[in-house]
């Protein structure tokens, strides 16, 4: 039963009492302004405020508050830094938004058994900053590391640059306290490498807040690399570019990252942050290679020699952390940076096989020639992993349409040619009702039967991850129009 059809489901406003009683005064937010602060993640398309939000502080207030929204059939929706792209933190109108924010502490960093344990609201990058004295970092780094909480990590199974060669946040999780979609408090594995049994951490990581609430997390430390080096190819064409990505695998060099961007992409990031990419380049290469000296220095001759053989007209190798940065500075700007040739923006993710590459990206401009929308594409060329920018103008009549259109065939690109809709951005709300272009009727009444077995009454982050009718009755995108019953409250449309 969803919770549209649960009668018996309490407004949120009526548990207000009792979550003071359990987070505190400060630690629950009622006022409009305030709640709206939260209406949306890092995808602002997707807009709802929350019926009331909360800011626990520790895993006994998270299950104290869970445990509540169970017993009142009352929805919750998980929330880290809202950084996400996918409006997995999208809040529920008539539910909870529980905000790890202030659980913000690294509570162990134990190097000799190269882990770390920190709670959900720890920023990803402070990880790095604390392990960094004793020799260490943490290796998942999306664009966002600054500031997305590891919570985040978690439940949407984040990636970044560097995924190539060390893995999704999956890859470093070894170790979760979980709050149930019941208000329980469980432990699944712990420092050890590995757990015995069925793979839990794994079912977990990657569950959108369906499965319940992280409160600490156990991740892998990685040393940090003898050496490592960054190497900036420029092309004058994106066909070149990617036949040097799959010579340099191909000839078994596993860079930790590989990083293209297209003309648009270079325009948006010289805009926003003078990067100072080669005059001229139809697509850049960003390549960094780490690990013993001696196999990094012998690895950047070899690549530089491949790119060059794929029609490379300029190469700068950068070895100091201060130029391997100004190499990365225009790469991690780029998301943010098309702010500035477009009023607006869909930041889309998608995966396809690298043998691929060049096809999808020839394709996608096709679609963008025929559609007159532009497409901007930075993506993780080592794994596949697209993400085309699709630029347009939201005050033009009809112009959200065609660039959801054009967004809608991107992904049906990738799926034809045996990728997938997501590579690290994670369902949420906006790729829910395109799940069936990925998968059958079986597979998705497969995931729904888990996900109940684990809450059968659906408050868990209701509406995500999978298509539901009442979601995917309606039409995509911005909301043009409100029904005169909402303007009047006397109904919620969410």
């Amino acid at each position: 039963m969803s919770l549209a059809e649960n009668e018996t489901a309490t407004a949120p406003a009526a548990l207000v009492p009792e979550l003071r009683a359990i987070c505190g005064e400060d630690g629950v937010l009622t006022d409009h302004s305030q709640r709206r602060t939260y209406e949306n993640d890092g995808l602002a398309h997707h807009r709802e405020v929350p019926g009331v939000v909360v800011l626990p502080t520790s895993a006994e207030q998270v299950a104290a508050v869970v445990r509540l929204c169970h017993e009142r059939g009352v929805p919750f929706v998980p929330r880290g830094a809202g950084t996400g792209l996918s409006a997995g933190a999208l809040p529920h109108a008539e539910g909870v938004l529980l905000v790890t924010s202030r659980m913000r502490r690294i509570l162990e960093i134990d190097v000799a058994n190269e882990c770390a344990v920190v709670e959900p609201g720890v920023a990803n990058l402070d990880i790095t900053r604390a392990a960094a004295p004793h020799g260490y970092y943490y290796a998942p780094d999306p664009s966002s590391q600054q500031v997305c909480s590891v919570g985040g990590n978690v439940a949407e199974n984040s990636g970044g640059a560097h995924c190539l060669k060390y893995g999704f946040t999956v890859n470093h999780v070894r170790g979760l306290d979980v709050v149930t979609p019941s208000g329980e408090l469980v432990r699944l594995g712990g420092k050890a490498a590995d757990a015995p049994g069925y793979d839990l951490i794994g079912a977990f990581v990657g569950s959108e807040g369906t499965l319940g609430v992280a409160t600490r997390v156990v991740v892998n430390l990685t040393r940090t690399p003898e050496k490592t080096v960054t190497l900036l190819s420029a092309f004058e064409s994106m066909d070149a570019g990617g036949g040097a990505v799959s010579s340099i695998i191909g000839e078994g060099v596993l860079p930790s990252a590989i990083e293209m961007m297209d003309a648009l992409a270079i325009e948006a990031a010289e805009a926003a942050v003078a990067c100072d990419y080669p005059a001229g380049a139809a697509a850049v290469l960003i390549v960094e290679l780490d690990g013993p000296a001696a196999e990094v220095d012998a690895q950047v001759e070899q690549v530089e020699a491949l790119c060059a053989a794929a029609g490379s007209f300029e190469t700068r190798t950068a070895s100091g952390a201060e130029e391997r940065a100004l190499v990365w500075k225009g790469r991690k700007s780029a998301f943010a940076a098309v702010g500035r040739i477009s009023p607006a923006y869909i930041v889309q993710d998608g995966v396809v096989p690298r043998t691929a590459l060049s096809e999808v990206l020839r394709r996608i401009t096709e679609l963008s020639a025929d559609s007159g929308i532009r497409v901007a594409n930075v993506f993780h060329a080592g794994d596949g992993n697209l993400h085309p920018l699709v630029l347009f103008d939201d005050t033009e009549p009809g112009a959200w349409d065609r660039a959801e259109e054009v967004s809608a065939k991107i992904l049906d690109l990738c799926v034809e040619h045996g990728g997938s809709i997501t590579g690290e951005h994670g369902v949420g709300v906006d790729k829910a009702c395109k799940m069936p272009r990925m998968y059958g009727p079986d597979d998705l009444e497969t995931f729904d039967l888990f996900r109940r077995s684990l809450d059968p009454e659906g408050t868990a982050n209701p509406d995500k991850l999978l298509p539901t009718p009442r979601l995917c009755g309606e039409q995509p995108g911005v909301r043009r129009d409100v029904h005169p019953l909402v303007a009047s409250g006397q109904a919620t449309q969410f």
